[in-house]
């Protein structure tokens, strides 16, 4: 008699059970990171009577890191039996995340503060150098005051927008320690003050501020020498920069700062700040390239007004004011029935590229050296990380909630999320540079089934562990 082994897994019959798997990692790391950082006494002091708020900020945070969608989905996704018992929470209507939201914005500049003393109280950071950006986010709907029209990072001008101002405490470091929001049209000067302002008091005296040239101005400088602090920034090159350093720049009479981009500097010393200004070949041949796309982007729509002209044919839509409510002639003329394609290109090239291309400024009130402030100003750069995370990873966009404080709500929820991303990154150094989205991923596929005996009985199965979510959470010894 022979036997034959089984050696694949039939699939080919189902037979339906009431076993359900979700993604515990995300609730264990949630619970387990809201306690660690004080969050219960942070959070809770704000509601005292009906559905705990603690439970439902946790389980919107657990939404939030997994599938993170709307509110309505997220109330759908709470309210599943297994859910509920995992959060130790009843039933409860759509409504009352709404009542979170607008508990959270109501309270957001207190729950900031209270975060910022908990973190430090907490962790003995090594340096409170901060970075300091600010971007926008498209919101739909009319109802929020605060959305305006603006200059959109998102590429979305025909939408109205809020700003965001994120402070981070600067590399190694990483985390984001405050936020702030303002109007869709308020520009990066204006919104400094309150981003700064609220750390201000948390830097120790010589801290270094980094923030971009969209930032820069007078007053935003002298507030920070004012508190004792040191600054690098970026400024425009102007005019005189053109006459006195770019039109004389010798390579051989500059410094080499950085061999691998082909960075030149030059230091020019003043009585309050220094200039350290740089020259970047990759930098000028990016600009370059970018330019003469320009070129070729600008010869093609002037070639398609001459044709209109030419054929005595309404212009392009693309070229006219559409407003039923504007009435406007127009009376165009191009330079192309008198020039030939390569005089015109060359006309564009001319109007295009400057001869700046390649030459940026930094601004500091240390005397550093040229390497120095450009590896700070570079470190910056981390903040875009956070900005990208809070959009593509964490997705707090695009924001469809409707009051001023479900909105503040809604930022300070997706603040709590990157917030406690960044936390794990500072606590384990073999994840530093993980990206937030595989750190979700690891967590989401540990998960835990619950398989109902026919005696009435639950089993509980953990399964999918992975390396990242183990070192994660390596103190939940038992899973129970």
């Amino acid at each position: 008699m022979s036997y034959q082994k089984q050696t694949k897994l039939r699939t080919d019959e189902l037979t339906p059970n009431k076993n359900i798997s979700f993604p515990i990692g995300t609730i264990l790391t949630v619970k387990q990171y809201y306690s660690l950082l004080g969050l219960e006494d942070i959070i809770g002091k704000h509601k005292s009577r009906g559905h705990d708020l603690n439970l439902l900020v946790m389980a919107l945070l657990s939404y939030r890191l997994t599938e993170n969608r709307s509110v309505t989905k997220a109330a759908g996704w709470i309210n599943r039996d297994a859910i509920l018992d995992t959060f130790e929470l009843d039933s409860f209507e759509q409504r009352a995340l709404y009542r979170v939201l607008e508990i959270l914005g109501t309270n957001r500049e207190e729950i900031i503060a209270d975060l910022q003393d908990a973190l430090f109280a907490r962790y003995e950071f090594e340096h409170t150098n901060v970075n300091l950006d600010w971007t926008s986010f498209v919101l739909y709907g009319d109802k929020c005051p605060i959305a305006k029209r603006g200059y959109s990072r998102d590429h979305r001008p025909d939408k109205k927008q809020i700003t965001v101002g994120i402070s981070e405490l600067a590399t190694p470091i990483n985390v984001p320690i405050g936020m702030t929001v303002r109007e869709g049209n308020i520009n990066d000067q204006v919104h400094f003050d309150d981003t700064f302002g609220q750390v201000e008091k948390r830097l120790k005296p010589g801290s270094i501020i980094t923030f971009d040239q969209g930032a820069n101005r007078k007053e935003n400088l002298e507030r920070i020498e004012h508190s004792k602090l040191k600054y690098v920034t970026a400024r425009q090159i102007n005019s005189s920069d053109e006459k006195t350093w770019i039109k004389h720049f010798d390579k051989t009479k500059a410094e080499l700062v950085d061999e691998r981009y082909g960075v030149y500097g030059l230091k020019k010393r003043f009585p309050s700040r220094t200039n350290y200004l740089f020259f970047s070949e990759e930098l000028k041949h990016s600009q370059i390239e970018t330019k003469l796309r320009k070129v070729e982007r600008l010869f093609h729509d002037a070639e398609e007004i001459q044709k209109a002209i030419e054929h005595n044919r309404n212009l392009p839509k693309r070229f006219r004011i559409n407003n039923p409510l504007v009435e406007c002639r127009y009376t165009y003329q191009t330079k192309l029935a008198s020039l030939s394609e390569t005089e015109a290109r060359e006309i564009l090239k001319a109007a295009s590229i400057t001869g700046r291309e390649g030459f940026f400024c930094l601004v500091s009130n240390m005397d550093l050296t040229l390497k120095g402030v450009l590896a700070i100003y570079r470190q910056k750069d981390s903040i875009e990380k956070i900005f990208n995370m809070m959009k593509n990873e964490i997705d707090i966009h695009p924001l469809r909630v409707w009051t001023e404080e479900n909105i503040y709500g809604a930022l300070i929820l997706g603040f709590l999320a990157m917030l406690l991303i960044s936390i794990i990154r500072f606590e384990h150094d073999e994840l530093k540079h993980v990206s937030a989205t595989f750190i979700k991923i690891s967590l989401m596929n540990l998960t835990l089934t619950i398989e109902f005996k026919e005696t009435g009985q639950k089993h509980l199965v953990y399964s999918n562990f992975n390396p990242i979510s183990q070192v994660i959470l390596a103190e939940k010894q038992a899973f129970s």
